[in-house]
């Protein structure tokens, strides 16, 4: 039964780690670590790698640090919410980096109604190239309105 309470958090981790991609996107990297993120919003890069790439290790070492604590039996709760999170940074990989940014050219014939509106609504993210003023910062949960318009 303990099994399942520990895939039960891995699980919530994950859907409450969609709020905090968004709650740190609108406010944290469109706020005041706007210098880490703005060259995301840029066209062209002097590089393959982003400065806005260092979020990722943010949320690695809070995994990590999670991971630790569980093995050395300080919280026993720490190896789901680090898989939660570790998961979610996966996904974010795959969808946002691979999927939508194309950074690896795979995944290019996905064309499915979700696929399509999730492109669409960070596509409208990504018309805003200032600081102030966008729209759509969740990545796997979306406006409505980006699901029905899709032709």
């Amino acid at each position: 039964m303990e099994i399942i309470y520990h895939i039960a958090i891995c699980i919530l981790t994950f859907a409450i780690m969609e709020f905090m991609a968004w709650f740190t996107h609108k406010y944290v990297m469109h706020g005041f670590l706007w210098s880490l993120h703005k060259d995301h919003h840029k066209k062209d890069h002097d590089s393959w790698f982003e400065r806005n790439d260092a979020f990722f290790l943010f949320y690695a070492t809070i995994s990590i640090i999670l991971f630790l604590l569980w093995k050395n039996d300080i919280f026993q709760y720490g190896l789901a919410i680090g898989i939660g999170i570790f998961l979610y940074g996966l996904a974010y990989f795959l969808v946002h980096d691979i999927f939508i940014h194309q950074r690896f050219k795979i995944f290019k014939k996905a064309n499915s109604k979700y696929a399509k509106a999730v492109r669409r609504a960070h596509k409208m993210h990504h018309k805003h190239i200032g600081k102030h003023g966008g729209e759509c910062f969740g990545m796997l949960i979306f406006p409505y309105k980006y699901y029905k318009n899709v032709k």
